[in-house]
């Protein structure tokens, strides 16, 4: 199931790699969306407003894992290019036991600052006990979404879309099976909820790690006995500059997230509630041109490390002309149909919540074209070993978003509408500055030839 993505039809080869990537996270998303979904019609709005605040916690400390794994990954993509099977050897072992030791450090500050973290967020004191209760039940299973989202990537990095598809579609349905069960029948709550998640994940991650120990001997963990890898202090280095900047990265964005979330929190539940259904619509619009961007960034990997710049630089162009299309449909299609959009989330009787998350759709999601676009350059930038220059564009993304937004929401004239309108600006400044650079790059290289 391996796909070398240096040989062959350029785009067809891309989009049959991310075919099974872009299907895996919608299933994610899926699963994601049937806690909000089945919690907001049998539980109530504000148990679903509840299910947002602390998703958006959640997001933004799991995505310091993934930005980990995600940066081995392309490391590993690097060397499986390259060829040299001993340093990519050395990657796997050496990122293993950072992220994992970054995991256990990243449960324990959630369980000693539970509290703290919450009041931060700012979250109302009628929902409190319940966000509490759903990060805390969710927490006691980070490690295995370490597990899950550092094999999956470490199989990606060497063609192999498929298997993670698999594992986390077996578990997406398994997620909402066992969501109806807990929270409709057994009328768990919120917990009920958390728990049918962290049951999902400890599958999939304990499933995947089943299948790389018997399929990949090259990806076992040996770093002890008389058979383990040794690590050196150069090794270590590199995966930590790989691994870290991508996490930054990832966590950088969501940290803005994060501090957008407390000021949607600030206006009332009804606003978070809005918030919570749009975000889970938004998400799961652009997705696909997230994992396509991903995609794309293995693909510049794995050409890099074979010195095929020539393919790297036709790729882009391609993708960038795909990425576009996706995007400007999606935008046509959210905008019309924002107001069905929220219905799937909410009761009809609740007008103020479909308003307002129609107001955030009809005006993020016209602009779609700018997020799709900014993963690409994501992807391009991780994928020739600048990963820096992903994190700069990412500080630019959200500072840009988050100063914008707390200076417009105060306005009475624009009030949250100045939140959603931060958004797209912050992306087309990214967008701008990575292309400029892109092209300033590819000046330097014709100069030099």
């Amino acid at each position: 199931m391996k796909r070398d993505l240096t040989t062959g039809n350029i785009i067809k080869t891309m989009l049959i790699f991310a075919g099974p990537m872009i299907i895996g996270n919608l299933l994610q998303q899926f699963y994601n969306i049937a806690d909000t979904l089945i919690v907001g019609r049998f539980v109530g709005a504000d148990a679903m407003a509840s299910v947002g605040a602390a998703y958006t916690l959640m997001t933004f400390l799991t995505s310091i894992l993934i930005g980990l794994c995600m940066g081995s990954g392309s490391l590993v993509s690097f060397y499986f290019g390259k060829q040299d099977k001993v340093k990519m050897e050395v990657c796997v072992q050496g990122s293993f036991l950072l992220i994992g030791v970054v995991t256990v450090v990243i449960n324990v500050l959630v369980f000693v600052f539970i509290n703290q973290i919450l009041r931060i967020l700012q979250i109302p004191t009628e929902i409190l006990a319940m966000s509490h209760e759903y990060v805390i039940i969710i927490f006691a299973g980070i490690f295995f979404v370490f597990l899950y989202n550092y094999y999956a990537y470490l199989l990606r990095s060497i063609g192999n879309s498929v298997i993670p598809l698999v594992f986390l579609g077996t578990t997406s349905v398994l997620n909402v099976v066992l969501d109806i069960i807990f929270v409709v029948t057994f009328q768990w709550g919120i917990g009920g909820a958390a728990l049918a998640t962290v049951i999902s994940q400890a599958i999939s991650g304990i499933g995947i790690s089943i299948y790389v120990w018997a399929k990949e001997p090259a990806f076992r963990i040996r770093l002890f006995g008389k058979h383990r890898v040794s690590l050196t202090r150069e090794s270590m280095k590199e995966i930590t500059r790989f691994s870290f900047a991508a996490s930054i990265q990832q966590s950088v964005m969501n940290l803005g997230i994060l501090m957008i979330q407390g000021l949607v929190n600030s206006f009332g539940v009804a606003v978070m509630a809005a918030f919570t259904a749009a975000v889970k619509i938004d998400s799961f619009a652009y997705m696909p041109a997230q994992e396509f961007g991903n995609a794309f960034s293995l693909f510049i990997s794995q050409n890099h490390g074979a010195g095929k710049e020539d393919r790297i630089g036709k790729g882009t162009r391609q993708a960038f002309a795909v990425s576009a299309v996706f995007c400007a449909v999606i935008s046509i299609l959210v905008f019309l149909l924002a107001k069905e959009l929220m219905l799937l989330f909410v009761s009809p009787s609740d007008t103020e919540i479909i308003s307002i998350g129609m107001g955030y759709l009809r005006i993020e999601g016209t602009f779609y074209i700018g997020i799709g676009i900014l993963f690409l350059l994501y992807g391009y930038y991780r994928g020739i070993n600048l990963p820096e220059m992903s994190l700069l564009l990412t500080i630019i993304s959200l500072g840009t978003r988050v100063i914008l937004a707390y200076i417009l929401a105060p306005v009475e004239a624009i009030g949250v509408a100045g939140i959603w309108w931060a958004i797209p600006i912050g992306w087309f400044l990214a967008d701008i500055t990575g292309i400029i650079y892109m092209r300033h790059r590819e000046q330097k290289k014709l100069l030099r030839r």
